[in-house]
């Protein structure tokens, strides 16, 4: 099976719909002092080889009163409840994001809360899921680094 490879003009397609995906084609095309059908075709050939899958909108929690970040890292009875547990994660919106890993935990959870008794409220239904031993939580004090663009770009430097 043949590489797809990307080029500069991809890479500027990239780099501006990282930044706002809602960014018409012919925008982008008047930025790149290309077609808007060129446009289209790259992201269609990137959707279609799975490099761009679908887009997304991001919300600022915190103007939503969400702006307390804790993760828990979650020890489980047995590594084989592992699914079961992510479904239960599920079940409880504020676990926005839950990784399996190796190493001190089964399981890394990032919660978003209204504050210290909501988290603290959260972190009790996780302990309370069925296989679930004991939590270990950190809370965050600031989102230091959440950068979309940094890998793409240096990926793209590698080529």
């Amino acid at each position: 099976m043949k590489k797809f490879i990307l080029d500069e003009i991809d890479h500027q397609i990239l780099d501006i719909l990282i930044e706002n995906a809602r960014t018409p084609f012919t925008d982008i095309a008047k930025q790149l002092l290309v077609s808007a059908g060129t446009i289209h075709v790259r992201v269609k050939k990137m959707e279609d080889e799975g490099i761009i899958q679908g887009s997304t909108l991001t919300l600022n929690y915190e103007k939503m009163g969400y702006s307390f970040i804790a993760h828990v890292g979650v020890f489980l009875e047995k590594t084989s409840m592992t699914q079961s547990v992510i479904e239960n994660l599920r079940k409880i919106p504020n676990v926005t994001v839950a990784y399996v890993t190796a190493g001190k935990y089964n399981i890394f959870c990032k919660v978003r809360a209204k504050g210290t008794n909501d988290a603290k409220d959260i972190i009790y239904k996780i302990d309370d899921i069925p296989g679930v031993n004991r939590t270990e939580t950190m809370i965050a004090l600031e989102e230091s680094i959440n950068d979309k663009k940094r890998m793409m770009h240096a990926i793209f430097a590698e080529l």
